[in-house]
């Protein structure tokens, strides 16, 4: 049998042993990721630099519902909700988000993005990797996200502690990790997927929001494994007998042992312990599933991951804008705003890099619904896609670019979702210009853009 202890037979004080945890954490989210994950990271130091939230909202959020609001365009294209001031003179926001509008001053709102894509799986490939890639007819995902680049060149900022996590779990236009993996880099750079059983949740999901089956079942007893497990160390025997005779079993058995102690008695059963959060905080960021992992993302950057993913999905409104937009817009608007003044209050906001996105913008004029829905809604539209920035040294109180009156596409500043990518490596102090070979062995630079020099 696969033995991962050392020395005496380790347990804890519930009684699990390490062998039980170990048959937990390959039956869990992440098959053999975490341990993976562990020995690329001791490769190098454990950085202590920036981390990163991504606030992903799948699916493709409308600019002039959000961020580049146009209240004096003819009604057909400014859609049903006006403009509201912010703390910074000249700002204007949709009125979806009135709690954004008290932190513009803390905030970069960049509106000249563009990709020029309307086929959902190119353009969150686009902007999650900043490279065309993937299309609608070739899902296969090309290049590795930002994500995967963060968890390969920066690791995670404390041992024990994954680098990359997706929250439920980390996706693309349904795709799990979807664009969001490691592509050529490795399955090892792919986000830790907290989740999966419980996953792309709505914002208005009611069900109560459980604690994943990983962190739960390593504390069954070892006598209620089922028979699959069982044949789970029967697999585990073969893979040592295939590596015995190279001298590395010892290494992989290290490994092993440091994801156990990661999910028995490490810093992560703390950072993925929501209960350990005071009810005015939950109820400050949203009972709901956005606040609840967003919530969950603070404690994880907290705890030394560098890189979140908190899946806000469902924004693919083609008709009814005002209810499908708005209804959203509120749980996205009152977990964000929450986000940045807990990190105000507990002084990280410097340390943490914000990013609020989706896949592409929304068609600036207002259709008339679809087939059986005959209420005004809007189509895909990646001329012309909006985004958040803040913290992590981002300079705040401020508008990167502009599109036409229509908000149809960039009149000034047009902007890549390279760039953007560019400017989170920047942030993050990371080469850009590094280079990895892909499948056909050519090296491909890590950012496919310049760094948006306003932000900084």
């Amino acid at each position: 049998m696969l033995n991962i202890q050392r020395g005496r037979s380790g347990s804890n004080c519930q009684g699990t042993t390490r062998r039980t945890a170990l048959k937990a954490g390959f039956l869990g989210c992440t098959g053999i990721t975490l341990a993976d994950q562990l020995a690329l990271q001791a490769r190098g130091a454990v950085n202590r630099s920036k981390s990163v939230i991504l606030i992903w909202l799948d699916g493709g959020p409308s600019q002039l519902e959000t961020y580049d609001p146009k209240p004096d365009a003819p009604v057909e294209y400014r859609g049903p909700f006006g403009a509201i001031s912010t703390n910074v003179p000249g700002i204007h926001l949709s009125e979806t988000l009135p709690l954004h509008a008290k932190h513009a001053d803390k905030m970069a709102f960049i509106r000249s993005l563009h990709h020029d894509n309307g086929d959902h799986f190119a353009a969150a490939h686009w902007m999650l990797t900043g490279r065309f890639g993937s299309t609608s007819v070739n899902k296969a995902q090309v290049h590795p996200s930002v994500g995967a680049y963060v968890a390969k060149l920066q690791g995670a900022k404390e041992p024990g502690m994954p680098a990359f996590v997706g929250v439920p779990a980390a996706e693309s236009v349904y795709l799990y990790p979807g664009y969001q993996g490691g592509a050529y880099l490795g399955g090892s750079y792919d986000p830790f997927q907290v989740n999966m059983k419980q996953k792309y949740l709505a914002a208005t999901y009611k069900s109560e929001i459980k604690a994943p089956e990983w962190l739960t079942s390593i504390d069954e007893s070892a006598l209620s494994r089922t028979h699959g497990r069982m044949e789970l160390l029967g697999q585990l025997d073969q893979i040592r007998r295939q590596v015995d005779h190279t001298g590395s079993m010892e290494v992989m058995d290290e490994y092993q042992q440091q994801a156990v102690d990661m999910l028995l008695n490490g810093k992560a059963r703390l950072a993925f312990d929501m209960d350990a959060e005071s009810d005015k905080d939950r109820d400050r960021y949203g009972r709901g599933p956005w606040g609840h992992y967003t919530l969950m993302a603070r404690r994880l950057v907290e705890h030394g991951v560098s890189f979140v993913t908190v899946d806000m999905p469902h924004w693919d409104n083609h008709s009814k804008i005002e209810e499908g937009h708005g209804s959203k817009l509120v749980h996205v608007d009152r977990a964000v705003a929450a986000l940045i003044e807990d990190l105000v209050d507990r002084g990280m906001l410097d340390d943490v890099m914000v990013v609020v996105m989706g896949e592409f913008g929304r068609t600036p004029r207002l259709n008339s619904g679809q087939p059986g829905i005959p209420i005004p809604g809007r189509d895909h539209w990646g001329n012309a896609i909006s985004a958040m920035v803040a913290g992590g040294g981002v300079q705040g109180g401020q508008v990167v670019g502009a599109t036409n009156d229509k908000a149809e596409h960039p009149i000034a500043r047009p902007l890549t979702p390279g760039d953007l990518l560019a400017s989170i490596y920047h942030a993050l102090g990371i080469d850009g210009k590094q280079a990895f070979p892909d499948h056909a062995g050519r090296p491909v630079p890590v950012a496919n853009g310049t760094p948006i020099h306003e932000l900084f």
